[in-house]
């Protein structure tokens, strides 16, 4: 089963220069999605671990590690206190040599995490800066990343298109900005649609992290629209006679 879903996948898109990155926390969706060859990376959050019904969370990492040696993962601290964020990112950074950990761009006070982000980078710690939404945090958290260790730069994309912004043009100025430190690489994160992975390639995003779903999809990119239509109409039709509705 998952051999026959990894090939669609393959031909679909054979020449995005974009990471596909899965964002999740259930063992068995991340399960599915290791075996799948275009996916390069994995992201978790304590929101989609806490719905996916994680109690133990370094239990949980060490599973997912055990699972998965090979890509880079993304766990985040949870803490609100600088202090206790240090404590907590540098024990998540000893999990393993392809952890990258995630710190929110300010705590719940709306106080800057750069001090800290600039601390752990400095000292070789891989980080994924998350939550952010504006090229002032952007510019921020560039300069507060060391030039000389990998980082992710999160920028939710599909919140700000939720507020009736467009983020190509931010996504697009984040790129620019990130250019001057060639191991910073975007993110364009919280994607609602298909769609945002081809947006987050033509705006030269490095990666985009996406959900299950939303990552199946791509066995449809290039679709032939009439061929869509029929089996759209022969969906309808299937589920009215299945349903046994009558007039």
């Amino acid at each position: 089963m998952i051999a026959s879903e990894v090939q669609p996948l393959t031909s679909a898109v054979p020449r995005l220069r974009l990471k596909l990155f899965a964002d999740g926390a259930d063992i068995a969706g991340m399960r599915e999605m290791a075996a799948q060859p275009m996916i390069s990376g994995f992201t978790t959050n304590p929101t989609l671990m806490r719905k996916a019904g994680i109690s133990d969370y370094a239990a949980f990492a060490r599973e997912v590690l055990a699972l998965i040696p090979d890509r880079p993962i993304s766990f985040e601290v949870f803490s609100d206190d600088f202090d206790e964020m240090e404590r907590q990112a540098r024990t998540i950074n000893a999990w393993g040599s392809n952890v990258y950990v995630k710190i929110p761009v300010t705590n719940t006070r709306g106080h800057s995490a750069a001090k800290l982000v600039h601390a752990l980078s400095a000292d070789g710690i891989k980080l994924n800066v998350t939550a952010l939404m504006t090229l002032g945090q952007v510019a921020e958290m560039t300069d507060a990343l060391s030039a000389e260790t990998p980082a992710y730069v999160s920028v939710f994309a599909g919140r700000i298109a939720d507020t009736g912004r467009d983020p190509m043009p931010i996504m697009q100025a984040a790129v620019a900005r990130l250019a001057v430190k060639p191991q910073l690489e975007l993110i364009w994160a919280s994607p609602r649609e298909l769609l945002n992975v081809f947006q987050a390639e033509e705006v030269g995003c490095h990666i985009i992290t996406a959900t299950n779903d939303i990552l199946k999809k791509l066995s449809a990119a290039g679709k032939d629209l009439t061929q869509y239509s029929l089996e759209t109409v022969k969906m309808f039709h299937d589920d009215a006679q299945a349903a046994g509705f009558k007039i």
